[in-house]
């Protein structure tokens, strides 16, 4: 019998892309995670899906779509990544991360099968292989009505990609993981839209004309109907007030959601949440009607944290996971439309595989001082490095441990200041750590 320890060790002795240094998108393998499941009886078979690809806003599509399902009375699995603290984060049924009796419990069950197709095959599996494979057990197990699946990396084969799903929905595109993915924003789309299947539904948010037109080009050709955000589903913002913003949609059977308000900040969040009314309303094709009292509190319960987090006021400090240059001017204008402030103190690390360049040119121009810091991470940028794509060197700080980069921001700031943190996901969950350390003290 294997203990939590143990079990952790076990999940973790398996490739880590997240972590190594040169990954080939090429060695991910569908058969792989096939030949497992069928070994454990195809248990993602058995449960309804809603399958999401993209490069921006797959978390917080699927955390809306999962809390609007939640809110019509469902029993709901949600597979995500990457984690802030704790990677059974990723794992979810209902809001509640899987616990740690059930998690070792099935990594028992997993490993015996895992480990004899390695001894048989010679062939090594990825940590996300692993956990996908782990996710959908688990979801069997506990008996989940529904279960909504974010892609790790592409679409196309990840690991995530052998489900057949009611709904696809492709969130934002954009230039990511160009060394795997592919140099233009067509080939990249084509391998998001990689996970469309063969007489379904597809639901797409608002997309450049080269991604649109990828996206078209495989739904129409898998016999797939297509819906798209700004043109099947409309939205409008109504209000902000600094907790909530608020807005309504129309949607596809030209149903009117009137006075919806999500605590998720910013424009692009009225697109997911767009994508995910959309996605649900299309489950009625498979005569599955959630009511429009679900979809209100649905979008209203959905909390994602570090996505243009507001965790302290006098001077607000607000946390974002931007890491890529579409991100970040997402994000500059977000805070440009949202807060006032009389000086922005910008703390910024970034991984050493994103576009650094972009990402600092497009947060520098609404910074009145840098700090320039990294997570404690493997996939974090040396600080010199980063500081080579700061223009302005006169506002540039420097600190090596993010902890310091946090106190020093503080001390620089008064009442009336906004110290944004940013530049990746591992400088967020750290941040977080450091202050809710702070206050407890």
């Amino acid at each position: 019998m294997i203990d939590y320890q143990e079990a952790i060790l076990y999940l973790n002795s398996f490739i880590n892309y997240e972590r190594k240094k040169s990954f080939s998108y090429n060695e991910l393998r569908l058969k792989r995670v096939r030949d497992i499941l069928k070994l454990l009886d195809n248990p993602h078979k058995s449960i309804k899906s809603i399958h999401i690809a993209g490069t921006k806003g797959k978390g917080s599509t699927a955390v809306f779509i999962a809390n609007i399902l939640k809110s019509a009375g469902f029993k709901v699995g949600l597979y995500t990544s990457p984690h802030l603290h704790d990677f059974r984060e990723r794992i979810t049924i209902n809001g509640k991360l899987i616990n740690k009796r059930d998690l070792i419990f099935l990594t028992k069950k997993i490993k015996n099968v895992i480990d004899e197709y390695v001894r048989k095959t010679n062939d090594s599996l990825t940590f996300f292989e692993v956990y996908t494979i782990l996710a959908f057990r688990y979801f069997e197990y506990k008996k989940v009505d529904f279960m909504v699946i974010e892609t790790g990396l592409g679409g196309r084969l990840d690991a995530t990609n052998v489900i057949k799903p009611l709904v696809c929905v492709i969130t934002p595109i954009s230039h990511e993981h160009t060394d795997k993915l592919g140099k233009t924003l067509s080939k990249i789309s084509r391998e998001k839209a990689g996970i469309i299947k063969r007489n379904s539904v597809v639901i797409s948010a608002i997309q450049p004309k080269a991604a649109i037109d990828a996206i078209e080009e495989i739904a129409c050709r898998k016999k797939n109907k297509l819906f798209i955000v700004g043109r099947d589903i409309s939205f409008k913002p109504v209000g902000i007030n600094g907790k909530y913003q608020f807005f309504e949609t129309k949607g596809i059977f030209d149903d009117t959601y009137n006075s919806l308000k999500t605590s998720l900040l910013g424009r692009h969040q009225l697109i997911n949440a767009a994508s995910g009314i959309g996605a649900v309303e299309v489950l009625r094709f498979h005569n599955i009607n959630v009511p429009h009292s679900a979809i209100k509190k649905g979008i209203k319960k959905a909390k994602w944290a570090g996505r243009l987090e507001v965790i302290s006021k006098k001077p607000f400090i607000v946390l974002d996971g931007a890491q890529n240059k579409a991100s970040a001017k997402v994000l500059r204008r977000a805070v440009q439309n949202i807060f006032n402030y009389r000086r922005l103190i910008l703390i910024l690390g970034i991984s050493k595989d994103k576009d650094i360049k972009g990402i600092c040119s497009s947060l520098e121009k609404i910074s009145d001082k840098i700090i320039l810091s990294r997570a404690d991470h493997p996939r974090a940028a040396k600080i010199e490095h980063l500081k080579k794509y700061i223009s302005d060197e006169k506002t540039v700080h420097t600190r090596k441990k993010l902890k310091y980069a946090i106190k020093l921001a503080k001390n620089k700031a008064k009442e009336e200041d906004l110290i944004l943190i940013t530049g990746s996901l591992f400088v967020v969950a750290e941040a977080i750590a450091i202050i809710k350390a702070d206050k407890n003290d």
